[in-house]
């Protein structure tokens, strides 16, 4: 049987004999279901016509993405410490070079995602590394379509992952929406790996904030006051989006900024 994945977000759901009626994430509000009607791949048929690309963002912090574009069109995060290595967010696409490369790099110690947007094939690369834990919030668990031993829910608004690699919820996008803070990062000045939880902005001297991405549903100004102050403990120069070229260094000017236009600062022009 074949783990099918959806072509429009990229989740795997459990082995089948036929694919999946609908896909549950792309019938959530968040997300959409594409004109075409769902549509359904396997891992075998995607790395067929697709292969995963690198780049180094900073000395310790190395994007992986999909090339051609698949599902979402995220990309994820291998952040190399001292410590271990931990894989931030996850693409469906997993091949042996891509495993063959992580190895060579040390391989990892964790996997930890930010919402579940992104959970899309978490349980296969978890076993090709050995069976390493899938670091999800508790309070998105009943967004996991494909349940599996290596998943591990953790509860409250931090979670030491690592020496100096640290989850934070910020929720917003989803109730259980996390951020990744590593404090040697950025050349010890800190790195926040805030996926689409804060956004950072086409032209990339903002951050914004929403419930649905594609469907253009805001978030609260209390959900995003929410985010800033469970930020405010941490300090990092550099902040990384869920798209390779989203990386910027302000987050608290963005916040304001959202705020204003929430209130009506933009309502004379």
């Amino acid at each position: 049987m074949d783990a099918f994945i959806c072509t429009a977000c990229g989740t795997q759901y459990p082995p089948s004999q036929t694919a999946p009626a609908q896909c549950t994430i792309c019938e959530d509000e968040r997300q959409f279901i594409p004109p075409r009607g769902q549509t359904w791949t396997t891992l075998p048929a995607l790395a067929a016509g697709h292969f995963n690309g690198w780049r180094q963002h900073e000395p310790g912090i190395i994007g992986i993405g999909t090339q051609p574009q698949f599902a979402i069109g995220q990309r994820a995060l291998l952040i190399s410490t001292p410590n271990g290595n931990v894989l931030w967010d996850c693409i469906s696409m997993l091949d042996a070079a891509t495993v063959a490369l992580i190895k060579a790099l040390g391989g990892l110690s964790a996997i930890a995602i930010s919402h579940p947007h992104f959970y899309t094939t978490m349980s296969e690369w978890s076993r090709a590394f050995g069976g390493v834990p899938v670091h999800l919030h508790a309070a998105d668990e009943r967004w996991i379509m494909r349940p599996d031993p290596c998943v591990k829910l953790w509860q409250g608004e931090t979670l030491s992952l690592l020496p100096d690699v640290t989850l934070i919820r910020g929720g917003g996008h989803f109730p259980g929406g996390a951020m990744l803070h590593w404090a040697k990062g950025a050349g010890g000045r800190g790195v926040l790996c805030a996926s689409d939880i804060a956004t950072v902005t086409t032209d990339r001297k903002f951050f914004t904030f929403m419930r649905s991405y594609p469907n253009l549903i805001p978030l609260s100004a209390k959900q995003v006051t929410a985010i800033g102050a469970a930020l405010e403990p941490f300090a990092f120069d550099t902040v990384y989006s869920h798209f390779f070229d989203r990386v910027i260094p302000a987050l608290q000017v963005s916040i304001k900024r959202y705020l204003g236009a929430l209130a009506g600062a933009y309502e004379r022009e």
